[in-house]
């Protein structure tokens, strides 16, 4: 994995102090109390930054940054990171000068927080760098990745139940099917309580029904035409004979009828 052109900046912490530490004896581990820890020998500003797989502590002034001290971290955790035994506060990390001289010093943190995000900030980088290589990894050669296996097994079986599949289709209710159209037009049924139509005489005369006059009704509102009745045989004359007098010269108007008599 080739290392990218720039450096970012993981985490910084403004308050750190480095201990000159004895070396260690035995592979029991470091502890902090062997140090001086009420006399630190240096005193100032931590930064992390990572540049490519690699990540660095840098050891600044607090007001001009300049670099007291580096240290590369090429994994961690690992040699160039190292836990004391006796406190979560503390660290022993290796600086190099870049002349290939190395030495190992204490650093602690006044916080518990500070050390906490110290820890993860390292531990988050290298996370991101594993995860990397592995994608790496599967670019070049993506069939030697896990393949799934959808293949039956010797003896494996499936089994369908298809009466049920029936019987929920079933359960469904099936649709109602409408009876095709004869016709390009379908006619509406009449409403219920409906009324026939009212035969109307023309505008001014009556209508005679089974030999009886009768008021013209009101035409219905449908616009329809209406075919204006024929005149029945037997009731054709009923309005009688206008040339024969019946003995009275009286020109009296009949009340109620609204003919008049000659």
């Amino acid at each position: 994995m080739e290392e990218s052109g720039y450096e970012s900046v993981l985490c910084v912490k403004p308050d750190v102090h480095v201990y000159r530490i004895p070396p260690r004896a035995t592979n029991r581990g470091y502890r902090a109390a062997e140090w001086q820890l009420d006399q630190p020998s240096w005193s100032g500003r931590l930064r992390i930054t990572a540049k490519g797989q690699m990540a660095y502590i840098k050891l600044e002034d607090r007001t001009s940054g300049e670099l007291f001290a580096q240290a590369p971290v090429d994994q961690f955790p690992g040699t160039a990171v190292e836990s004391v035994t006796d406190s979560s506060r503390y660290f022993v990390i290796r600086i190099e000068d870049g002349n290939g001289r190395r030495a190992f010093i204490g650093i602690g943190f006044g916080d518990r927080g500070d050390a906490f995000d110290f820890n993860v900030a390292l531990q988050d980088h290298f996370k991101w760098v594993k995860q990397q290589c592995e994608f790496a990894k599967q670019a070049q050669n993506p069939d030697q990745g896990p393949k799934l296996d959808l293949g039956f097994k010797e003896g494996q079986t499936i089994k369908l139940n298809i009466a049920n599949m029936k019987k929920k289709e079933g359960a469904a209710g099936n649709p109602r099917v409408r009876p095709a159209s004869t016709g390009g037009l379908s006619l509406l049924p009449p409403p219920p309580g409906g009324k026939t139509s009212t035969l109307i005489p023309p505008p001014g005369e009556q209508l005679a029904v089974g030999g009886s006059l009768v008021q013209p009704a009101v035409a219905p509102s449908s616009g329809a035409p209406v075919p204006w009745p024929q005149p029945n045989p037997a009731t054709a004359d009923i309005w009688g004979d206008f040339t024969k007098s019946t003995g009275s010269t009286s020109s009296q108007t009949q009340p109620g009828t609204g003919w008049v008599q000659f």
